[in-house]
């Protein structure tokens, strides 16, 4: 996973991720997250760590699923932990994630979650 361009501020795993997502690149998309990172991914699902994260990107990737760069909205920042978040263009709410400073200076996301959807009921 070496090989990849790292992100070298939060901001960028979103870019980082659409261009590999697009690309069909599975690892580089794993390689996005920690050892130990948590995706909210199916609804109301989550998988765990980035072996788990990389199958399940293998398999949305594998449907032909593209994705749509999306602005980013201003990140908060404490430490070595920043939370970032864009408006999708699909229409499911928001997308949010916590991700942490490696000891590169790089960023890996911890916590993912791509859909927020206003609960019904």
């Amino acid at each position: 996973m070496s090989d990849h361009e790292k992100a070298m501020r939060p901001e960028e795993i979103t870019r980082l991720f659409v261009e590999r997502a697009n690309a069909g690149d599975v690892d580089g998309v794993a390689a996005l997250y920690e050892e130990d990172a948590v995706l909210a991914y199916p609804p109301g699902e989550q998988t765990m760590g980035r072996e788990a994260i990389r199958a399940l990107w293998e398999k949305v990737l594998s449907s032909g699923a593209e994705f749509a760069p999306e602005t980013p909205l201003p990140t908060l920042l404490s430490g070595d932990l920043a939370l970032t978040s864009t408006p999708p263009k699909d229409g499911t709410g928001a997308r949010a994630q916590v991700v942490r400073r490696q000891p590169d200076g790089s960023w890996l996301r911890v916590l993912d979650q791509p859909e927020f959807v206003t609960p019904t009921g």
